[in-house]
């Protein structure tokens, strides 16, 4: 889709919200897990969508799939980057470079159970963009960013209960 596309299509959407609040409070889609096999798991969505997880072998796991954490940091990556974009159209600002990258550190006893009050959860999350768009102030790329983060769902789910560190870098 063309930048001009997505302005538009955010502006009649935000249009609307402002004349019609009630219709922005919506039931998200759920997904529905079962274990196929060990601790390999199946997620679907309601349309037929399909995620697999699976454990490494040293916590008893086949190793056949990505983890369910490396997927939450592959939704808020992906997450962040829409909004990124999302926002750059709004403004009119042609990128010519965007990459979010997110990793985390975690202890893993927490996944064994309460081991020293180590969380199951990743104990910190930290995000890398990479963002260029010739002509374009770095200041107003840095503000871009900061908005986008802000307003990203999977963001502000993790935010609210975990802290999540940013690194911008430009270019």
């Amino acid at each position: 889709m063309s930048a001009a596309h997505i302005r538009q299509s955010v502006e009649q959407l935000a249009k609307h919200f402002a004349a019609h609040p009630q219709d922005a409070i919506s039931r998200d889609k759920p997904a529905v897990a079962t274990v196929e096999s060990g601790l390999r798991c199946k997620a679907v969505g309601p349309k037929g969508e399909v995620l697999i997880t699976d454990m490494p072998a040293a916590i008893g796991g086949g190793g056949s799939a990505p983890t369910a954490g490396w997927y939450l940091r592959a939704a808020l990556a992906n997450c962040d980057a829409t909004m990124i974009a999302m926002r750059a159209a709004q403004l009119g600002i042609e990128l010519s470079q965007l990459e979010v990258t997110v990793d985390s550190r975690s202890d893993n006893r927490g996944l064994l159970g309460d081991v020293d009050g180590a969380p199951a959860g990743p104990l910190e999350l930290s995000l890398t963009v990479r963002i260029a768009a010739p002509g374009v102030p770095e200041a107003t790329l840095h503000e871009l960013v900061h908005w986008a983060e802000a307003h990203s769902p999977v963001g502000d789910a993790l935010r609210r209960s975990l802290a999540v560190q940013a690194d911008i870098r430009i270019g």
